[in-house]
């Protein structure tokens, strides 16, 4: 299924992910050490071990826990610099839990209040830029291009340097959101001759929808792959029976792949796109779900997407506006419908001011640090009359210990972009390594902590809470889908939860999972947890079987307080009268109630 240089490059990207893991609590004879098994104990003795709660006033305060977790995982502290980049630049997020944030945050919030003071905008406005439509289709786009603004082509340019993307390799389009750019594709993908369309999501994802459908009525046959309960691991065998081809046809269609699933956290193995491939396939990677910097696993020398779509936002927990971006391998430009008409490709219009007020200073510009740099040099260079330097390079210091004399490091002027995407340049100051390790080290805790509430008086201790997908795993993603069970077993309504977690400051998703395999033996349950979900009654189109879930995503700014809270707040439910409470509460404070 794999070659040997595939094997390799999965294996080093994983290495590279799990470093600094915690000593072993146990000597081994062996002296070999498994690094998963090694983590899930860090994480169980992270909390009282072996404890469960029953009361949410019995919970541990932060302060304790917090100091429990960075003595059973040690290199959690050595991620101290998302904290001071927290509160440094997003002081929003001070009482605030924002956990219902995709994609790939462009700006921070101190940004965008300099932005409005600068250029003296209302804060109601939307700053940095807008976005205007363009009546060209995709495959005139590619073979002509458009004409572009420079605020946009240094825009493309960050962007293609953060994503780890190729530009000689790849082009790369605008679109106006995730569901246009999928919209774009199925309306050019050469379904007639390509005829399958095969798709690995474990929820209702409404942009891949709208590519189902689209297709369909091009004469695609649109298939699916199918997830195991009660873990939603991928089953392997139906899904390796779809990719391979028995028939030989050369074109077999497109494979839409995630990497990872962004409501329950599970995720798939980079060989499946290489199976793919292997099989006469076209692969679409959707990186949407993947964490800031995580495209770096990625080596995309050897795992090449036919196509790649990722979402970008203004500012994490402020504004979710912005736009999706699709890239086109160029090697297969010719190979698309040249009389699509789908529409959904975009400008961005730099607002009053953007790009001359991108260069503001401030304690996290890369600009600045450059700046400073190339003048102390051009100090040291008059001292020591060497020639100057190609007008077309920026030149940093680099101090050598050995003989405390600076010495030139050429800098690629395409870094030093006019135009300041704040956030994007935090992601990759904190890099790969800090951010994976520190929201694995949080989703993990929560998905420990959730398990430790248990209903009192409930016989066998009934959980308030279900997990769906992957609980403590090393290699989860950084996603949770759950349901919060009330004292007699029953589900409390997803979007009551939601609601009532909003009120406290807490931003959760909600989800609906599907595509879901039961064995013999979960026949039973299989009748008592699927539910209908109605796609368009006023079409008259079939119901989806699922289950509606609870769902949460990390990112780079989350911290521990933030999984402290959700804790604490789902663990009210383990009082009986908390929803009750809840609507006498708003209800006299003359606030619109909640409807269970």
């Amino acid at each position: 299924m794999q070659s040997n240089c595939i094997r390799e490059a999965s294996k080093a990207c994983f290495n590279k992910c799990c470093l600094n893991l915690p000593e072993p609590h146990s000597s081994d004879p062996t002296g070999s050490i498994d690094p998963r098994r090694e983590f899930i104990s860090a994480i169980l003795l992270s909390i009282q071990p072996n404890t469960n709660f029953t009361n949410h006033e019995s919970l541990p305060s932060l302060t304790e826990l917090f100091s429990s977790l960075k003595n059973a995982v040690p290199y959690y502290s050595n991620t101290v610099l998302a904290d001071d980049i927290r509160s440094q630049e997003y002081s929003h997020l001070e009482n605030h839990v924002c956990l219902d944030y995709v994609g790939h945050g462009l700006f921070s919030y101190s940004q965008r209040q300099g932005f409005i003071t600068a250029t003296e905008i209302a804060s109601s406005e939307s700053p940095f830029f807008d976005i205007s439509y363009n009546s060209i289709n995709l495959n005139s786009y590619l073979l002509y291009g458009n004409q572009e603004s420079d605020f946009q082509s240094e825009m493309r340019k960050r962007i293609i340097g953060y994503m780890n993307v190729f530009e000689e390799d790849y082009s790369s389009v605008f679109t106006a959101n995730q569901t246009s750019a999928f919209k774009i594709l199925a309306d050019s993908y050469p379904f007639h001759s390509n005829q399958n369309l095969l798709t690995v999501y474990d929820y209702e994802n409404e942009a891949v929808q709208g590519m189902v459908e689209s297709a369909k009525k091009r004469g695609a046959r649109a298939h699916s792959a199918v997830f195991s309960w009660p873990n939603f691991r991928v089953n392997s065998r139906k899904l390796r029976k779809m990719v391979i081809n028995k028939s030989k046809q050369k074109n077999r269609g497109l494979f839409v792949f995630p990497l990872q699933s962004r409501m329950t956290g599970s995720r798939y193995s980079y060989q499946w796109m290489n199976l793919a491939r292997e099989n006469g396939w076209h692969v679409l990677l959707d990186a949407s779900a993947l964490g800031a910097k995580d495209m770096e696993t990625l080596g995309l020398s050897l795992f090449q997407p036919d196509f790649l779509i990722c979402s970008f936002f203004k500012i994490f927990g402020e504004n979710p506006s912005g736009f999706c971006c699709l890239f086109i391998k160029k090697s297969i430009f010719s190979d698309l419908n040249q009389s699509s008409t789908s529409m959904g490709i975009i400008s961005l219009i730099p607002t009053k001011g953007s790009i001359e007020n991108q260069t503001t200073p401030s304690s996290s510009s890369i600009s600045q640090q450059i700046n400073e740099e190339t003048q102390e040099f051009q100090e040291i260079k008059e001292q020591e009359d060497k020639e100057p330097s190609s007008s077309s390079e920026i030149v940093e210091l680099e101090e050598n210990p050995k003989s405390t004399q600076f010495k030139p490091k050429i800098h690629d002027t395409t870094k030093n972009s006019a135009i300041e995407c704040r956030a994007l340049d935090h992601a990759d100051k904190l890099g790969l390594i800090l951010i994976s390790s520190r929201t694995r080290c949080l989703i993990n805790w929560l998905v420990n902590a959730l398990l430790t509430l248990r209903h009192p008086h409930s016989g066998n201790g009934l959980s308030l809470v279900r997990i769906y997908g992957p609980r403590i795993k090393l290699d989860r993603g950084p996603a949770l889908a759950f349901n919060v069970y009330d004292w007699k077993g029953e589900r409390v309504n997803p979007i009551l939860v939601q609601k009532l977690a909003d009120r406290n400051n807490i931003s959760l998703n909600l989800g609906f999972l599907k595509n879901i395999w039961f064995t013999d033996d979960f026949q039973e349950e299989k009748e008592k947890v699927l539910e209908n979900r109605r796609i368009s009654e006023k079409k008259g189109k079939q119901q989806d079987l699922g289950v509606w879930v609870v769902s949460i995503s990390l990112g780079m700014l989350s911290n521990f307080e933030d999984m402290y809270r959700i804790w604490g707040f789902v663990s009210r439910f383990l009082d009986a009268d908390f929803v009750e409470k809840e609507r006498w509460r708003y209800t006299a404070l003359n606030q619109t109630t909640v409807e269970v």
